[in-house]
Parts: C-alpha cells; sequence; structure tokens
C-alpha cells in the first residue's frame, strides 16, 4: 500500500510538473528517481510521524519549502494568503506599513511606507525583526510572520529590532487601516516635488496629473522637478516604464532577461518628455527597490537626472504571480532586469551621482551677523529695491526639514539658473 500512495503521488507530480514539451525534453531516469525519493518521505511522514497531519498541510509545506529555497523572493501563497495579496494590491489594508522580506529565518525591513506607523516609530530599512510580541520569527514562513504583525485597528504590538550598531531593542507599534497613496505632489515655490510611494496601476496617472498642476500653477517660471523615490519597494514594472518615458525622450528604459534569451524583453521610450526637458533631481535611499530602482537606473543611464541620496536596495529581479489549481499561487522569479547600459543591479543598486545621507536640515539657531553695506551709516540707497525688498533672495516657500530634499531643490534651482545662463550667452 506504501509504494501505491507513493507511485500515484509521483505521477500527479509529473502530471502538474511537464510544462509542455520543453519540460518533457528535459526529463531523465535521475529525475524519475528523485520524485519517487520525495513520495517515499512523503508517505514516510504521513504515516509515522508522532502526531497526525493532513496530505494538505505536507504537500504546502513541500511547496512552500521548494520555492522558498531559491531565492528570498520566491515563495507559496496559500488560498488565504493569496486573496490579502489581492486585497494589499488595491491600496488599503490594516497593519503597520512595512514592506518586509524573509532573511536567514528573520524578516528584513525593505521599506516602512510614509505615513504610517512604522515610519512614526522609526522602522528604517534593513532593520531585522527576530521577535513578534515576544515569540521568535526564526521557524515561521514569511506569510506567516506578515500574519501575526496583522491584527485590529488600534491594537498594539511588539516588535523586537536589530539594527546594524546597535543592541537588539522593542519597539512598540499601533495598528492602523494603511492607506497607502501611489503619488502625492506640491510645488516648492518654483520646484514641483513628486513623491511615488509605490508603482500601482495609479502612479503614471498621478505623475500626469503633478505635472499639469505644476504647469497651472507655475508655468514658465517652474524651475524643474525632483522625483522622490526614498522608501519605494516597487510595484508594477509597466508604471515603472511609464514613468521613465514620461520624462524621456526616446531610447531603451529596460530589458529584462529569463532563463531562455529567447525570452527577453526590452521596453523603449516614446517621443514626449512631459517636463519639456526641465532640471531633474530622483532622490532614492535604502528602502527604494525594484520598480524604484528601474527608473532611477534608466533616468541615470541617459543622463536625463541627477540620483541624490544614499545607495538603493539592490534588487534586480521579476516575480511572476502564477494562480495554482487550489486557489492559491506562486510567487516565482522569472526574468531579471538591466538598465539601458546593460548593467544588473541585483545587490549592488543604483548608485547615487551625488551621496546625500539621511538626516535633518538644522540652520543656525544664532548665526553670526556680519556687518554690509547697507549697516554702514550714510550708506547710499538701491532705488532699484521696492519696499520690504533686502537683495537677500531667499526662496518663497521653503521645503519641509529635510536635508536630503533640501539638497535636491537646491540643485535643481542651481542646474537651472546655470542652463538658463549658458542659453544667455
Amino acid at each position: 500500500m506504501r509504494y501505491a500512495i507513493s507511485a500515484a503521488f509521483v505521477a500527479i507530480l509529473l502530471l502538474v510538473g511537464t510544462g509542455g514539451p520543453r519540460a518533457q525534453s528535459q526529463d531523465n531516469p535521475d529525475t524519475y528517481q528523485l520524485l519517487s525519493l520525495f513520495g517515499d518521505v512523503f508517505e514516510r511522514i504521513r504515516t509515522q510521524y508522532v502526531e497526525d497531519i493532513s496530505d494538505e498541510e505536507l504537500i504546502e509545506a513541500a511547496i512552500s519549502g521548494m520555492l522558498t529555497s531559491l531565492d528570498p523572493h520566491s515563495g507559496y501563497m496559500d488560498p488565504e494568503t493569496f486573496r490579502d495579496m489581492q486585497v494589499d494590491t488595491r491600496g488599503e489594508f490594516g497593519g503597520l506599513g512595512i514592506q518586509v522580506q524573509m532573511e536567514d529565518g528573520l524578516v528584513r525591513v525593505v521599506s516602512p511606507m510614509r505615513g504610517t506607523p512604522a515610519e512614526a516609530v522609526g522602522i528604517e530599512p534593513n532593520d531585522l525583526i527576530t521577535h513578534i510580541d515576544g515569540a521568535p520569527v526564526r521557524g515561521l514562513t514569511l506569510e506567516d510572520a506578515v500574519d501575526l504583525m496583522r491584527g485590529p485597528v488600534g491594537s498594539d504590538i511588539v516588535l523586537t529590532v536589530v539594527r546594524e550598531g546597535t543592541e537588539p531593542f522593542d519597539v512598540t507599534i499601533t495598528r492602523a487601516i494603511i492607506t497607502v497613496p501611489s503619488t502625492s505632489h506640491r510645488l516648492f515655490g518654483d520646484v514641483g516635488y513628486i513623491a511615488i510611494n509605490s508603482f500601482t496601476d495609479q502612479t503614471v496617472p498621478g505623475v500626469e496629473a503633478a505635472m499639469r498642476q505644476f504647469q497651472r500653477e507655475a508655468g514658465d517660471e517652474l524651475a524643474g522637478i525632483v522625483l522622490d523615490l526614498r522608501r519605494n519597494p516597487g510595484g508594477l514594472l509597466d508604471q515603472a516604464v511609464g514613468v521613465s518615458d514620461a520624462f524621456l525622450e526616446q531610447g531603451e528604459i529596460v530589458s529584462t532577461r529569463q532563463r531562455d534569451p529567447a525570452d527577453g524583453v526590452r521596453f523603449n521610450a516614446s517621443p514626449g518628455d512631459l517636463s519639456g526637458g526641465l532640471p531633474l533631481v530622483v532622490l532614492i535611499d535604502g528602502g527604494s527597490a525594484s520598480a524604484s530602482e528601474i527608473v532611477a537606473g534608466a533616468l541615470q543611464d541617459h543622463r536625463r537626472a541627477v540620483i541624490m541620496g544614499t545607495t538603493s536596495f539592490g534588487k534586480g529581479s521579476v516575480q511572476s504571480i502564477m494562480p495554482l489549481s487550489n486557489d492559491g499561487a506562486m510567487r516565482l522569479t522569472t526574468a531579471k532586469y538591466y538598465t539601458p547600459s546593460g548593467r544588473s543591479i541585483q545587490q549592488t543598486g543604483i548608485v547615487p551621482d551625488i551621496f546625500v545621507p539621511r538626516g535633518t536640515f538644522e540652520a543656525s539657531e544664532s548665526p553670526r551677523r556680519l556687518t554690509r553695506e547697507s549697516d554702514l551709516h550714510g550708506s547710499l540707497n538701491n532705488d532699484g529695491l521696492s519696499d520690504g525688498e533686502d537683495g537677500s533672495g531667499a526662496a518663497a516657500d521653503a521645503p519641509p526639514d529635510d536635508n536630503q530634499l533640501v539638497r535636491a531643490v537646491e540643485l535643481v534651482r542651481g542646474i537651472s539658473l546655470y542652463s538658463a545662463r549658458v542659453q544667455a550667452d
């Protein structure tokens, strides 16, 4: 009886695993022997394990183990997890507001989302979560860990965090409804600012709407654009291509390469730059991953933008979601992507053109006041100044207390001023 069950199980695996003529051509005797070994182990567990365990649990665990052994981004989603993922992509869910992945048995934070409880308490990219409410994470699947972190809105959860250079510490976070708009925008005087929180099907329309508003409000006075991709964990590939295309006139944006070279795809820009070629600065950091890196890499390689901030996350792979017959799905890494110059940023990330560490912009509380011409007794007046002007050239609507953003806005204005002078000459 044991061998009959095992043989039947192996037959099922072979039927499921044959992906057409190409897969069949790769079959060899060793494969059948290994599948027979798998069936033997399966049957021994179901009949001799100390506790009763269902066939469904065993098979799902085997599938999960097979996928997670490939890389950190491949995995199995049971029907409930797959439904949760589909809810999440609609942009609203209950939880903490962090993008995570499993690494060496622990949960690593890819990025806390803007305006969420996780960001409010200071969770940072690359933080390692070792315990959830005192229970160790090691031994859990990523889906199990995510389930534990979710819960009723208003309830508290305690995460034990390990951060490079610090001892482990506990953080208490209050769960909330997480609503993540894809984009937000505003004007800092004559500089347009667009923040992309994640790449959803609303990202490109959001960028287009922002540019239309900038043109209405600033018109010809618009000096340039700051595109903020910090703490953006990625999302849809077509939206990353669309955002890149919005600021490029021509050329390749990104290429994907699969195991079969014939399956590779190249994405190219179409004519038309929404900004009309205005100066562009892109902000990135260690939480900028995947689709964010596609945009930054394309604009950097074409020398269309100055990349500023810190090195990005370094996720240069593409995952496909494949629904399964049990209403679950598998997330499988199917390709790697390459920037227009042909470089892979897997593990290395996008290195900024100008490195600016994270921090706050702090002006001196009592700067030294130097004597100027206007302070001298009897100094001649400047008849060209209108009432209220002092000639200081202070920028209107200064940006928030954000060192990287302050530097980005200053750079946009500097490039704009230099370009105007070159054209005048």
